[in-house]
């Protein structure tokens, strides 16, 4: 007869805490590793290997393991101490899944239509650690189009750094947030005028916060062109960046920007309104 309750060290492991997990179609282990991010909480944020070995009911080596992959995937920082809190994998993705819910829905349809009107590729994106992730896609009709060798779609993701959208979202964090991010990145270059300073990021940042506006002179790839404006949500939070991007067979840079940067700008803040955005309630304020 198959065995169907567990031991009563089995008992207390996460992976038998919900009934269904225990079918062979879940993982465990995945389960276990969950468990583990879920003993940080805002009353505890800062764990030992005895603590959450503890609280999981989980052996000490067992949990050392599962601790070390989770550090070493970024969803867990170890401090001089050697205890643990939560990294700032866990914190993005958090902010990536709340930026984005109904964030396509609501933005779709202007996607599309500024797309008709300017002929040129539209997209949209959040922020995920260093990289930029896109939600949402209206590519361009024109057979240009074909010039560029990227053809990203929504989930595809892309450094922050060397993409207009990116400069965008790195700009409006705080300074703080800012610099952890920066100093994350290797800024590997990717094309003729990617930046590799970092420096001269932070300082092309400064300037992108400023004008709410940001560009990509081949940065990304050679022969591409982008501009980025931000999207901001009832906070005032710029929860997301959109684009325009183009060949430069297409059109000039300086075309990009005084021809089509105005209905780019008109567009983000239509989608901020929606997103329940006002700007006559905004206050500039220190940041923090």
């Amino acid at each position: 007869m198959p065995k169907t309750k567990p031991s009563r060290e089995a008992a207390q492991d996460p992976a038998w805490s919900v009934p269904s997990l225990r079918e062979p179609r879940y993982s465990q282990s995945l389960a276990r590793g969950l468990a583990i991010l879920g003993c940080f909480t805002p009353a505890q944020p800062v764990l030992g290997i005895s603590d959450i070995a503890d609280e999981l009911g989980m052996s000490r080596s067992t949990t050392h393991r599962y601790v070390t992959t989770l550090v070493a995937l970024g969803y867990l920082e170890q401090d001089a101490q050697r205890k643990y809190r939560l990294g700032l994998r866990v914190t993005d993705l958090g902010m990536s899944a709340l930026n984005s819910m109904g964030l396509r829905e609501h933005a779709h349809p202007y996607l599309k239509e500024l797309r008709e009107r300017t002929s040129y590729t539209v997209s949209l994106a959040v922020l995920d650690g260093t990289e930029i992730l896109y939600v949402d896609r209206a590519k361009s009709f024109r057979r240009e189009q074909s010039k560029i060798e990227l053809d990203p779609n929504p989930g595809s993701r892309l450094p922050a750094h060397c993409t207009a959208m990116g400069k965008i979202l790195l700009a409006f964090l705080p300074e703080s947030e800012q610099r952890e991010r920066i100093a994350q990145m290797t800024l590997a270059k990717k094309a003729p005028n990617t930046i590799t300073s970092k420096s001269a990021l932070t300082v092309e940042l400064e300037q992108v916060r400023e004008e709410a506006f940001a560009v990509n002179d081949q940065e990304l790839l050679a022969e591409l062109y982008a501009i980025a404006a931000p999207v901001r949500d009832h906070a005032h939070e710029t929860v997301a960046a959109l684009s325009l991007s183009a060949h430069s067979s297409m059109i000039s840079l300086e075309g990009l920007v005084d021809a089509l940067g105005p209905h780019l700008i008109a567009t983000a803040d239509r989608i901020s309104q929606r997103l329940g955005y006002r700007r006559a309630d905004e206050a500039s304020g220190p940041r923090s």
